[in-house]
């Protein structure tokens, strides 16, 4: 725990971003199914996800989608980082949706709701949550 505390001090987006793409407690991946990723581009680099999903016990499924979405469009744009503005989620008849806004950016934004864009797609990758 003594390690963690500094890179916390260094990067405390970093960390965020990677808990962002954990599992869901509670549900299970496989019964996940993933419906796919609406992306806006909003004005200059604030960008608008729109995610949908069905099978997960509660909403931290789907803000993870769009988190590994926000970060795959950050790459695929060119930039390393993305910040995290705001996020609407919705429940219904199983199916869980998320309208999620952020800013990406070549340099670490500032904010308390940072990911580093390379290490949260290695991380979606690994938890089996598609990105864009």
């Amino acid at each position: 725990m003594a390690q963690l505390f500094p890179l916390a001090r260094i990067a405390p987006g970093l960390l965020a971003g990677l808990a962002a793409c954990a599992p869901a407690e509670g549900a299970a991946p496989s019964k996940i199914v993933y419906e796919g990723v609406e992306t806006r581009l909003l004005e200059g680099d604030l960008v608008d996800f729109r995610v949908a999903l069905r099978g997960a016990g509660d909403d931290r499924a789907v803000v993870s989608y769009a988190t590994c979405a926000a970060a795959q469009y950050a790459l695929i744009r060119g930039y390393g980082f993305a910040r995290h503005i705001r996020t609407k989620i919705d429940h219904e008849n199983g199916t869980w949706q998320a309208d999620a806004v952020y800013l990406i950016s070549a340099a670490l934004p500032r904010g308390l709701k940072t990911i580093d864009a390379q290490v949260t797609v290695g991380d979606c990758a690994d938890q089996g949550i598609p990105t864009v």
